[in-house]
């Protein structure tokens, strides 16, 4: 498994699975996960075989510095261990892939999930898709308004199951006249 993830904003950028990964195979999902005009400064991995030599120089030829972790410090990289394990316990712990297709439609709809409806919080509790000031916007209203447990007038809370009822987000919906 390849996992990319923006470590300011924590969000997945790209994600993947194969049986047999290569370099070649390392460097074509990292060319899709860093876009053409990324801002991308550094790039922390492993010492992985699959990330060979000359995927760093390809990266480097990127504008992009590559950093590669010490030999056995899991530390070094914390940021990627964390998602890694919280991967293997909300979703890998309870669902068996039957086959690669499997896991990597499972993997698609808990990333979209991670990105977009889990919070986060380091993220102050934020989700990694949406803007971090609009985060702050949102506390601030609800200061204004007095009570964040408290619906709008109206509403009524919604849900939507992720991976079959494993998680849920949930969300406000207006309530019909």
């Amino acid at each position: 498994m390849l996992v990319v993830m923006e470590v300011g904003t924590r969000k997945i950028l790209h994600c993947n699975v194969t049986a047999h990964p290569t370099a070649t195979w390392t460097l074509q999902h990292v060319r899709e996960a860093i876009p053409g005009d990324h801002q991308c400064k550094f790039l922390i991995h492993d010492r992985d075989s699959i990330f060979s030599p000359s995927l760093d120089r390809e990266l480097e030829s990127f504008g992009v510095r590559v950093l590669r972790t010490p030999v056995r410090a899991p530390q070094a990289n914390a940021y990627c261990e964390r998602l890694i394990g919280t991967l293997r316990r909300e979703c890998l712990d309870f669902l068996i892939p039957l086959r690669e297709s499997h896991l990597r439609m499972m993997l698609k709809e808990w990333v979209h999930h991670y990105n977009q409806g889990r919070p986060h919080m380091s993220l102050g509790p934020g989700i990694p898709a949406r803007n971090p000031d609009n985060n702050k916007e949102r506390a601030a209203q609800r200061l204004r308004t007095g009570s964040r447990h408290q619906l709008p007038g109206r509403c009524g809370i919604r849900t939507k199951p992720i991976l079959g009822g494993l998680h849920h987000e949930y969300y406000l919906e207006k309530m019909a006249a």
